[in-house]
């Protein structure tokens, strides 16, 4: 799916549909979709028409997902994977329909970080140059992320005199802890990928210009691995902060017999035994 101010796309054959110059471009290949980001003459600033079609192309992941897709990417074209809100848009609200300014909120953003935060299969974030402010609150909804060498992060909210949003300092103080996070959101500081990697916050820092390949490659494997595994273990992970430890427990000994249960782990011992690798098919 391609979302963009022209009439509807033809879609092709493989499931996808021929991509726009501008907007959100989503395709779906060997259960792996893929949603691309498309304004690179404004760093992916996160305009109104953006914004609803980022969130268009959450909704098809979640519905897709029930219907066979087994791993997704987030990426951006050009040479920044978002520079956040768009201030030029945002400045123009604020001078003529101020009550507007900051509907994005819960028109957009919050949808969409809930939308991909609510994903059940393995999602795969490619990071080239910025990623600042909700590009950050975006980049950071994804299980794992891949970032070049120069990609720059920073929270930025506090030079706008604004606090956070997208999630953004939840994310951070969950993933950081609280301390290291509250000097990012105060000071606003730029962090680069090493930076981000040392944290925890990056799994894989690439050289320039190859974050979306090694990205696309990571979720083509975790496509071709024991889904219903991962599923699981992003459940256990939402919890685990506010979980008791015998209820933690509890529960991953539930998901552990369940799991037990699935081909994929057949697959697995059978495979371990006779020496070869599995072939996993996510049930």
């Amino acid at each position: 799916m391609a979302v963009n101010d022209s009439p509807a796309a033809p879609t092709r054959e493989d499931g996808g549909e021929h991509l726009g110059t501008y907007g959100v471009a989503y395709d779906v290949t060997d259960s792996v979709a893929v949603i691309e980001l498309r304004g690179p003459t404004s760093g992916n600033a996160l305009d109104a028409h953006m914004r609803s079609a980022l969130l268009t192309a959450a909704r098809r992941l979640t519905t897709d997902a029930a219907r066979g897709v087994r791993a997704a990417l987030i990426t951006a074209r050009g040479k920044s994977f978002s520079v956040g809100q768009d201030l030029t848009e945002h400045a123009r609200l604020l001078k003529t329909s101020p009550t507007r300014a900051f509907a994005n909120l819960p028109e957009d953003y919050n949808p969409l970080v809930k939308e991909l935060n609510a994903l059940r299969i393995p999602l795969v974030a490619a990071v080239e140059g910025n990623c600042v402010g909700a590009g950050l609150g975006i980049a950071l909804c994804a299980d794992l992320r891949v970032a070049a060498e120069s990609a720059r992060f920073a929270t930025a909210f506090t030079g706008l005199g604004l606090a956070s949003d997208s999630g953004v300092a939840r994310a951070l103080a969950r993933q950081l802890g609280p301390s290291r996070a509250a000097g990012l959101m105060i000071l606003g500081e730029r962090f680069s990928a090493w930076d981000a990697e040392r944290w925890g916050l990056v799994q894989r820092v690439v050289p320039d210009g190859s974050a979306t390949a090694e990205a696309l490659a990571m979720a083509r494997s975790l496509a071709d691995g024991p889904t219903a595994a991962y599923r699981e273990i992003k459940a256990l992970l939402r919890g685990a902060a506010t979980t008791p430890l015998p209820a933690a427990l509890e529960r991953e000994a539930v998901i552990q017999r369940r799991l037990g249960a699935t081909e994929d782990h057949q697959e697995a011992v059978a495979a371990f035994l006779e020496r070869r690798a599995p072939a996993f098919r996510g049930h």
